[in-house]
């Protein structure tokens, strides 16, 4: 948030709530010791209120804040892809994005290959990793074309791609084409040191052609299956994560996706048999955890 145009009076209010907060959630320090307490206003040194107004008067727009978040919560986002791929993303909602994941550590963030870069450079130097899409969200692309969008994303700096199946080719039989698709792009994320996710649209198949593509999958050199693209006739469903969790067994991972907005449905994915969790709902699951709805 620029804060440099804000009338003095209500910069001076986000000020004390921003320190009241800081306080309440119980802030570490970046380098992980416990936020000293300063005598004047009852806060954390660093959230004291005439500390972040020094900042502001010395010429600062922004400040970081680390949070620090319950064990369970920070499990749960260590796991979660925190997603933004509308087609009108902006840029000031990418930058949110990638704010709210380096605050909330999560596993990445997802985004169209055209954000790839700006999203690498925002994420530079923390844990969070930039994951994008490839053949999305049709999967009714050229494998060669496939391949080399992977290239591409790789070199822009992402870490992990989801690629779309050839879903007609699947539900046509045609395993040998299926498995050619996947790995076209498995050989293009090996060779570029990245995660390899395959995303079937569950939603477009029966349950042979969801075991079908799983197997598929992994003998074409997936690291993980995923439900859906979020952008097709369903999301995610607990019945789906399980029947691909037997499918796969442990031999590579399950990420469920599309339509998970809340704690529960989280938990009822991972029960299920799901190691990673595609939403861009990510901060408002992990707050239900830490308590903080």
């Amino acid at each position: 948030m620029d804060f440099s145009a804000l009338p003095q009076e209500e910069l001076e209010q986000i000020i004390e709530r921003i320190a009241r907060e800081m306080l309440a959630e119980g802030l570490r320090t970046p380098a992980g010791r416990d936020v000293a307490i300063c005598s004047c206003h009852g806060c954390g040194s660093s959230a004291c209120p005439d500390t972040l107004a020094r900042g502001f008067d010395a010429g600062a727009d922004r400040i970081g804040i680390e949070q620090k978040l319950p064990a369970a919560a920070a499990h749960l986002a260590a796991r979660i892809d925190h997603t933004l791929l509308k087609p009108d993303a902006t840029y000031t909602q990418l930058d949110q994005l990638c704010a709210e994941a380096r605050d909330f550590h999560f596993a990445t963030v997802c985004v169209n290959p055209v954000n790839v870069r700006r999203c690498a450079r925002l994420l530079a130097g923390t844990r969070t990793k930039v994951c994008s899409v490839v053949g999305f969200p049709l999967g009714a692309t050229m494998a060669d074309a496939k391949s080399y969008e992977t290239r591409r994303v790789i070199g822009e700096g992402a870490c992990e791609v989801d690629m779309v199946i050839h879903v007609g080719a699947l539900k046509s039989g045609d395993d040998d084409a299926v498995r050619r698709d996947i790995a076209a792009v498995a050989d293009a994320c090996r060779d570029g040191g990245a995660i390899l996710k395959v995303i079937l649209e569950c939603c477009l198949l029966n349950d042979d052609e969801k075991v079908r593509g799983c197997k598929l999958s992994v003998a074409a050199g997936a690291d993980f299956v995923k439900t859906s693209t979020g952008f097709s006739t369903g999301g995610a469903t607990v019945a789906d994560v399980a029947l691909m969790r037997r499918a796969v067994g442990r031999a590579v991972g399950v990420k469920a996706a599309g339509g998970i907005r809340d704690l529960a449905t989280a938990q009822a994915m991972q029960s299920a048999g799901a190691d990673r969790i595609g939403a861009s709902a990510s901060v408002k699951i992990v707050n239900e955890v830490a308590g903080a709805r």
